[in-house]
């Protein structure tokens, strides 16, 4: 189901349940990020050893929240706000990356946002929300090759293999299965108060 919308002006002024819900899967995200960094602590050593790069295929569980913040609520912002919040209290929360925590939100959050300002917030598809996903995961590992380029050979084998498996992540976790949780949301008739609810609803 794709349930696109085109052609038809947003309302992009916010408004307290949007700030609301918004915030509300920011803390979510938040929660899933750390038990993501818990896991990557388990997994992560061996699947380098197997193929070096190959734990960006984790990285989708850090990118999630942005592109289903924005499909949601489908206001300009939403995206970078939702990962804002996640970073900001992963980072209270205490992760291996510290304040850099933040900062890797900013950018995750401006990219996914990218994907619908492309479109002037008007188009609401699982194509839209792959892309975000895409561009998001770009994000992540652009990030960490301008910010670590020293410590790892992220120009090299290394680099490549986990450009292609976080972008691969970022489209499957934070693009498609994200898009598909908002719609069984939307289904319930638990976003009937926002636009993209009723869209999904009355495609039903």
């Amino acid at each position: 189901m794709s349930a696109p919308t085109t052609n038809v002006r947003p309302n992009l002024r916010w408004r307290v349940v949007d700030i609301a819900v918004a915030s509300v899967i920011g803390v979510a995200s938040a929660i899933i990020y750390f038990g993501a960094a818990l896991l990557w602590g388990v997994v992560g050593e061996a699947m380098e050893v197997v193929l070096p790069g190959l734990t960006g295929l984790l990285n989708g569980l850090w990118l999630f929240a942005a592109p289903l913040a924005a499909l949601i609520v489908r206001k300009p912002g939403a995206a970078l706000y939702a990962e804002v919040v996640a970073a900001v209290l992963e980072a209270l929360i205490g992760t291996t990356w510290g304040i850099e925590t933040l900062f890797i939100g900013i950018v995750q959050g401006l990219f996914a946002e990218i994907a619908f300002a492309i479109f002037a917030y008007k188009v609401w598809n699982l194509g839209v929300a792959s892309l975000s996903g895409l561009l998001t995961g770009i994000s992540c590992w652009g990030y960490s090759f301008f910010a670590h380029l020293q410590a790892i050979n992220w120009g090299g084998p290394y680099g490549v293999t986990n450009l292609v498996t976080t972008i691969v992540s970022g489209v499957l976790i934070a693009g498609v299965a994200m898009w598909y949780l908002y719609v069984a949301i939307a289904k319930t008739g638990a976003l009937d108060k926002f636009a993209s609810g009723r869209a999904v609803r009355n495609a039903a």
